[in-house]
């Protein structure tokens, strides 16, 4: 049954296909972030591996939440690796070297993307699809990771 929330179903379409494609960029950085817990060497290991840890949990957090969104609006979640790679803007990627600097900048790059694909988002949503939900929604996530990028910049000082 489609949701009956004062938005017209094709903007609710809309709404959710720009969330699917966040949701793939989300869970692309999440794999990568932990790919880097999992793989970081260096004398830092220790520090790092529980920082990636912290910050991988955040972004579950933000996936399931995402989702959920997508379902709020009536629409089906992505919700296979194959999807994801459909949708995200980002590319898997392998290292040569498993150092924090390398990593963090790798991480930094992904968060900085997704923060101006939500900004680019955020007033169509609002103003043009009637989604003032999703838009205030988009506009606390986009602080979340506006934060998360501040601690990575300040890794790399």
């Amino acid at each position: 049954m489609q949701p009956h929330i004062g938005i017209k179903e094709t903007y609710l379409t809309e709404s959710a296909h720009i969330l699917a494609k966040l949701l793939a960029d989300e869970y692309l950085l999440y794999t990568k972030t932990r790919n880097a817990h999992w793989n970081i060497e260096g004398p830092d290991f220790y520090n790092k591996h529980l920082f990636f840890e912290q910050q991988y949990n955040e972004l579950s957090e933000i996936i399931d939440a995402l989702a959920e969104r997508i379902r709020t609006l009536g629409h089906y979640a992505p919700g296979s690796l194959k999807q994801f790679l459909q949708l995200t803007q980002f590319s898997e990627e392998s290292r040569q070297v498993n150092d924090s600097k390398g990593y963090i900048s790798d991480l930094l790059v992904d968060h900085e993307s997704i923060i101006i694909s939500i900004r680019e988002n955020i007033d169509h949503l609002a103003l043009q699809l009637k989604d003032i939900g999703t838009s205030d929604y988009l506009t606390g996530l986009m602080e979340n990771h506006e934060k998360i990028a501040w601690m990575l910049r300040a890794h790399l000082k």
